[in-house]
């Protein structure tokens, strides 16, 4: 995640009690506090596409792949799980082709465009955790065959996605 954050500590250290031996334990007291900033950096490439719904699409030729956002892998906090079993489905736009398991929630993933899925990400079986720390990059989830056309009438550019979620 990009999130800046301040973590600050505090150690106190307790004398050690006389009536103890040495080689006993000391106590040690941490008082931590962690806050994320409201000036968090996301990113935003400008050569995707983007859907109200928080996924992306970056078109290759004939070929296209699609993931979720900066901003949607934040608000679900660490991926646990992805669970895609649509390869080879023609998936309309709208629709949903898998899901995203967070530690507190699942989320369903829908499809930025009709397209057919050609493959789902098999890097993210072992590593699911790639959608948080690389979500336009290893973390992608499916790569589609757009060769009918890619219908951008519901994209979203990255200046009216970062719009659309206040940033």
């Amino acid at each position: 995640m990009n999130l800046n954050a301040l973590l600050t500590y505090s150690l106190e250290i307790h004398e050690h009690p006389a009536n103890l031996p040495q080689n006993s334990l000391v106590c040690f007291r941490f008082n931590c506090t962690f806050a994320a900033s409201n000036n968090s950096k996301m990113n935003f490439p400008e050569n995707l596409k983007y859907t109200k719904d928080h996924e992306w699409l970056r078109a290759e030729g004939d070929i296209a792949y699609v993931g979720i956002t900066d901003f949607a892998q934040s608000e679900l906090g660490d991926i646990v799980y992805v669970d895609i079993n649509s390869v080879g489905d023609t998936v309309e736009s709208g629709a949903v082709f898998g899901t995203v398991e967070a530690v507190k929630t699942v989320s369903d993933l829908f499809m930025p465009v009709t397209a057919q899925v050609l493959e789902v990400n098999p890097l993210l079986d072992a590593k699911p955790e790639l959608v948080n720390t690389a979500p336009y990059g290893d973390g992608w989830m499916i790569k589609i065959d757009i060769k009918g056309g890619l219908d951008e009438s519901d994209l979203l550019s990255a200046s009216d996605y970062r719009a659309l979620i206040g940033h």
